[in-house]
């Protein structure tokens, strides 16, 4: 006979207990099968094939008691199974109409790290299963548990930056990206520097693209419109197929992009040029199309008020709908090089690791290091290798520099 109704029994009214709103919680497996706020939590379950799933850390082994708060319509009838570490547990539950408390079965957590607790609609006499407002548990290991209690459900953006020596004159930036694990709403930025990025995205279950994006002068953050035409990016040429025009909301510039089917476990080429010209600078995004096998021009694009060369070189991964932010994203970032003014390639083989605030206390499960010879990326998913940031990996150096880029690509990089 277990023994968890007995020691859940014991557990003290002054127990340590955590609250996590039901906001933090993902919808499984289709994300937007129901609603989920901030103001009314989750609304709309339906359907007793989604399950809704929050995950949390829990770092000192232990029971814990669960309880999820409710509200039901008076005299419906409801029947939830919550599961967490293995221990499935089934309540029925009557509606007052007012927000209800119900508990499950304690659970016992044997080692620290990542849990998983489901809760599951099995049948209903409503028209769904109620609104759900959040999940406590109640137990020793609560006091040390980290659970994201924001509404930003997003994993942690991820970044490799790679250092470079301050006087380098970088005309060229070469990566390549090899994505192991692609959730829809996930961006592998394999080119990022001061002015812009260049990388592949995944928007739907049934488009990707190739984007290439430079950032305009000035402060404006939000409305393109409001961007003084001298600080402007503007946009060169562009590629067969590919889209131009602009953005805003996280900066303001000129974007472009191609919808192109490329495939998970596939490694892409990339490769971004800077001309200085005059006061601005001319940055074109370049592809390597192995179905052609030739290097192919995203855009050209000259941004005011530059005049540099390629600055702050780095790459990411990015889940840019935060719906789907339980899932996990993996990417290797290998082969990278840079060219310097004189035409010599210099390979890169060091990177320093950095997150964006959501890594810094909400969100902590990310990876990275060094995997067969390439830097990888991981965000989502719960997992986590105990890299921090700043910390400083090196991969081995390959010795083979990019040998098949026509000169004309560097040479087209001043074709105005």
């Amino acid at each position: 006979m277990s023994i968890l109704p007995l020691i859940a029994a014991c557990l003290s009214v002054g127990a340590p207990s955590i609250t996590v709103p039901a906001f933090t919680a993902y919808i499984e497996p289709d994300p937007e099968a129901a609603n989920i706020s901030e103001q009314s939590g989750i609304t709309g379950w339906k359907d007793s094939k989604e399950h809704i799933s929050w995950f949390g850390n829990i770092k000192t082994p232990g029971v814990l008691v669960p309880t999820i708060h409710v509200t039901l319509p008076k005299g419906a009838m409801v029947t939830y199974r919550l599961t967490a570490a293995g221990h499935p547990s089934m309540v029925e539950a009557v509606g007052t109409g007012d927000q209800q408390s119900i508990s499950f079965k304690a659970f016992s957590v044997s080692k620290p790290g990542y849990v998983r607790i489901q809760l599951d609609g099995i049948a209903r006499s409503g028209a769904d299963y109620g609104q759900i407002s959040d999940l406590s548990l109640e137990g020793t290991p609560a006091e040390t548990a980290h659970f994201n209690l924001k509404e930003r459900r997003n994993a942690a953006s991820v970044h490799l930056v790679y250092p470079l020596d301050a006087s380098a004159k970088v005309v060229a930036f070469y990566n390549e990206i090899t994505v192991k694990a692609d959730p829809i709403w996930s961006y592998y930025m394999a080119c990022g520097f001061r002015r812009g990025y260049f990388g592949i995205q995944v928007n739907s279950p049934t488009e990707r693209r190739i984007i290439f994006s430079i950032w305009d002068s000035g402060n404006e953050g939000v409305d393109r419109s409001k961007v003084a035409d001298d600080d402007k990016v503007k946009l060169l040429g562009k590629g067969d197929g590919v889209f131009a025009g602009g953005f805003g909301n996280e900066g303001t510039g000129g974007h472009s992009h191609m919808v192109y089917p490329w495939k998970t476990g596939a490694t892409y080429r990339f490769l971004v040029t800077a001309t200085p010209d005059g006061t601005g600078t001319i940055y074109a995004g370049w592809f390597y199309f192995p179905e052609k096998k030739e290097w192919g021009l995203i855009s050209r694009f000259r941004a005011p008020k530059d005049g540099s060369t390629l600055k702050g070189l780095y790459s990411f991964n990015e889940n840019f709908g935060g719906a789907n932010g339980e899932l996990r994203r993996l990417a290797q970032f290998g082969n990278q090089w840079i060219r310097t003014e004189d035409g010599t390639w210099v390979e890169l083989t060091q990177a320093k690791f950095s997150h964006d605030g959501t890594g810094k206390a909400d969100r902590l499960d990310y990876a990275s290091g060094v995997d067969n010879g390439r830097f990888y990326l991981s965000n989502g998913g719960f997992v986590t290798n105990g890299v921090k940031f700043g910390d400083l990996m090196n991969r081995p150096a390959g010795g083979k520099a990019p040998s098949d880029i026509p000169a004309s690509v560097f040479q087209s990089s001043t074709n105005k």
